[in-house]
C-alpha cells in the first residue's frame, strides 16, 4: 500500500506538471530524446541540448554526463513512445524503494520488540514514500535520479544485511547512473569495511576496501578519459571558480588556505539555508550515524558551486541524497533506542518514539509544502492561457517538420517532429513558436523575444497564429536570417547563463 501511495502521489506530480505545462525541454524533452534514441539502437542524443549548447552534430549524451543506466528504459519506448513514459517509469522507480526501506528499518531495529519493529518500519515506508524530495524529482519531470534513488537503496540495505557481494554489485551499477555516484559508492566501501571489521567480518571487510577503491576510479576514470572521449570539453561543467580555474588549482588553494572552503560552502546565505533544511526536515537524525558521510560529496558539490541553481530546495537533487538521508537517521533512531538499560526500556522507548515524531511531522509538513499541497490543488492542474496557446498552436506544426519551440511546448513535439528549443540564435526551422509577453528560457528577457519575431517576420517567415501572446511563425521564403546559425563539426559548446533571479529564494521555481 505504501508503495502504491508512492507511485500515485509521484505520478500524479508529474502528471500535474505534464497537465499544467510545467515539464520543458530542459530536461523532460533532453531524456525523451535520449531514450527514444536508445530504442533506436542508436547512442542517446538530443537535438535540444545538442543545438542550444552548440554541441558538434551527432554529440552523445553520454559525453555529457555518464549515464548508461537510463539505456534500461528503451523498451518502455517500444511500448508507447511519449515522454509521459518517463513520468510513470521514475514513478515506479521511486515506489520500488518502499519495500527496501522497510527493509533498512527492519535491520536496524532488528533487536527491539516486534511492535517497535512494525512501527519503524511502517513509518519509514511512510516517511520515504511521501518524501519531499520525491515529490520535487517527480514535479521536474525526469531525471537520471529515477535510478539513483533504488540503487542507492538496495546498496545500503545488502550492506546491513551483510549481503556484501550484492552489496558491491548494487554499487557497481549505481556508479552507471551518473559520473559522480562513484564518490558515493567508495564512501560507503569504507563505511562498509570499518563495519564489517569491528564485527570481525573479513569477507565484509575486503568487499569494502574493494569498493572504497573501485568506486573512485570509476569517476576518476569516466570524468579524466571516458567523457572526454565522447566529446565532452574540458572543464565544461567546472561551477568552482572561487577555489580555483580547475581542479588542481582548487586543491592547491584549499590546501593553503583550508578555511576558503567554509568560506565558499556557506556564503550565500541560501547555503546554509539548504544545509539546515535538508537535516532539519529529519530532525537532524542523520548526523547520528557514519551513513551520512556518503552524502559528503553530493552536498560539497552544490554547497561548493558558484551555479546558483544548485542551491535552491526544489530540484531533482535533492531526491540523491534522500536514500542517505534516511538510512542513517534510522540508524540514529535504533541507536538511541539501544542507548539505555534495559531497565529504562519504557523511557527509552518513549524518548526514541518522540524524536521519531518530530520527524515524522518535519518531513510530513515539508512534503505537504513543497508537494501534496500542490498536488491537491485545482488550479495546479490547469496551464495558464499562455500555455493553452502554446498546446493549440503545437498540434498545428505538421509531423516530421524541423520546429523551434518555446521550452515549455517542447516535450508536446518531440515524439513527431525534429525539435529545438527557441534561443539566442536563430536556426533557420520550417516553424517557430515563441511567446512575446512572458519571458521564456533561456531568454533575458521580453524584449528579446519580441526583437526575434520582428527579425524573423523580416526575413521569410509568416505569422499563421496568433492568441494570448503567442506566436506560431512559419517559413514561406528562403530568406537568409542574419546571425542564423547551426553547430557544425568544430562547434565550441557554450554554457548557459543563470538568469540573476535563481539563487536568492531557497524555494523558488
Amino acid at each position: 500500500m505504501l508503495a502504491l501511495l508512492c507511485f500515485l502521489a509521484c505520478c500524479g506530480l508529474g502528471y500535474q506538471s505534464w497537465t499544467a505545462l510545467r515539464v520543458t525541454g530542459f530536461d523532460l524533452g533532453i531524456f525523451d530524446q535520449a531514450i527514444r534514441s536508445y530504442a533506436h539502437f542508436e547512442l542517446p542524443r538530443s537535438p535540444i541540448k545538442n543545438m542550444h549548447h552548440e554541441f558538434p552534430p551527432g554529440f552523445s549524451l553520454l559525453g555529457d554526463h555518464f549515464s548508461p543506466a537510463l539505456a534500461l528504459l528503451a523498451p518502455l519506448y517500444w511500448v508507447w513512445d511519449d515522454p509521459r513514459m518517463l513520468i510513470i517509469a521514475q514513478a515506479g522507480l521511486f515506489a520500488a524503494g518502499v519495500p527496501v526501506v522497510r527493509s533498512i528499518a527492519r535491520h536496524c531495529f532488528a533487536d527491539a520488540t516486534p511492535s517497535v519493529l512494525r512501527r519503524a518500519a511502517d513509518g519509514a515506508g511512510l516517511v520515504y514514500a511521501l518524501g519531499w524530495p520525491l515529490l520535487n524529482a517527480s514535479y521536474t519531470g525526469f531525471h537520471e535520479v529515477a535510478f539513483a534513488v533504488p540503487l542507492t537503496l538496495l546498496m545500503l540495505e545488502r550492506g546491513l544485511a551483510r549481503r556484501y557481494g550484492l552489496a558491491a554489485l548494487w554499487a557497481a551499477l549505481l556508479c552507471m547512473v551518473k559520473e559522480d555516484m562513484g564518490l558515493v559508492a567508495g564512501l560507503f566501501g569504507l563505511v562498509l569495511a570499518i563495519r564489517a571489521h569491528r564485527s570481525g567480518h573479513r569477507t565484509g571487510r575486503t568487499v569494502g576496501i574493494a569498493v572504497m577503491a573501485g568506486g573512485p576510479l570509476v569517476s576518476a576514470v569516466v570524468i579524466a578519459w571516458f567523457l572526454p572521449a565522447m566529446g565532452s570539453p574540458a572543464g565544461y561543467y567546472w561551477s568552482y571558480d572561487r577555489l580555483g580555474p580547475d581542479l588542481g588549482s582548487a586543491l592547491q588553494h584549499i590546501f593553503t588556505e583550508p578555511w576558503v572552503v567554509l568560506q565558499v560552502a556557506f556564503t550565500p546565505a541560501i547555503k546554509l539555508a539548504l544545509l539546515a533544511w535538508l537535516l532539519g526536515t529529519l530532525a537532524l537524525l542523520p548526523l547520528g550515524s557514519p551513513t551520512m558521510l556518503l552524502a559528503a560529496p553530493l552536498l560539497a558539490e552544490r554547497m561548493l558551486s558558484d551555479n546558483p541553481n544548485h542551491w535552491p530546495v526544489i530540484n531533482h537533487y535533492d531526491a540523491f541524497l534522500w536514500p542517505i538521508l534516511l538510512t542513517a537517521a534510522l540508524e540514529t533512531l535504533a541507536r538511541l533506542h539501544r542507548s539505555r538499560p534495559a531497565r529504562h526500556g519504557a523511557r527509552r522507548s518513549g524518548f526514541t518514539a518522540r524524536w521519531a515524531v518530530v520527524a515524522v511531522i518535519l518531513s510530513s509538513a515539508a512534503a505537504v509544502f513543497l508537494g501534496l499541497g500542490i498536488l491537491v490543488y485545482p488550479d495546479s492542474w490547469r496551464p495558464s492561457a499562455d500555455n493553452r496557446a502554446l498546446a493549440e498552436a503545437a498540434e498545428r506544426i505538421p509531423d516530421g517538420a524541423t520546429v523551434e519551440a518555446d521550452n515549455v511546448i517542447a516535450p508536446r513535439l518531440t515524439s513527431r517532429t525534429d525539435v529545438v528549443i527557441a534561443d539566442g540564435t536563430p536556426r533557420g526551422a520550417d516553424w517557430v513558436l515563441m511567446r512575446e509577453k512572458k519571458r521564456a528560457f533561456p531568454f533575458a528577457s521580453v524584449a528579446e523575444q519580441r526583437n526575434r519575431i520582428s527579425l524573423l517576420l523580416a526575413h521569410g517567415y509568416q505569422d499563421v497564429w496568433h492568441r494570448n501572446g503567442v506566436v506560431l511563425l512559419h517559413r514561406v521564403r528562403p530568406v537568409p536570417v542574419p546571425g542564423m546559425s547551426r553547430p557544425g563539426p568544430g562547434s565550441t559548446p557554450v554554457r548557459e547563463q543563470v538568469p540573476a533571479d535563481v539563487g536568492h529564494n531557497l524555494f523558488q521555481r
